[in-house]
């Protein structure tokens, strides 16, 4: 089991997906760092050497901003952006898509499980 950037990434799967399992590490990511470490995309994770790894390693720690440190970025933007009472901000806010994407119909991601309002059905009478 390989850590990287504080995680356990899979031995099974090849690196090039396994990488993918850290935080700020996507697909095109993942080829730069395996084409600037000289390691065969295809490989599984528990065929690399010590010394594989240990490039790894070295090319994400010095080059790209990963898990906790990301995440902490992230979090500090967008606290910014409710600070200055961006319009986004405002959105974060709210809990409504920040993009400009339509809320009339879907955005149930961000709105959560529709609510029905009004128009239930009326209470029969109860016999006294």
């Amino acid at each position: 089991m390989a850590r990287i950037s504080g995680v356990v990434i899979p031995a099974e799967k090849q690196v090039q997906i396994a990488l993918t399992y850290i935080y700020g590490i996507g697909p095109h990511y993942a080829s730069t760092i395996l084409a600037a470490a000289n390691i065969e995309p295809t490989t599984r994770v528990k065929d690399l050497t010590e010394a594989e790894e240990q490039r790894l390693r070295e090319i994400i720690d010095a080059d790209y901003t990963t898990e906790g440190d990301l995440q902490r970025l992230v979090t500090n933007n967008i606290k910014r952006l409710k600070d200055v009472n961006a319009y986004r901000g405002l959105r974060h806010k709210a809990g409504l898509p920040v993009n400009g994407q339509r809320t009339r119909t879907n955005a149930r991601t961000r709105k959560g499980k529709g609510v029905a309002v009004g128009g239930t059905q009326k209470k029969a009478a109860s016999k006294t």
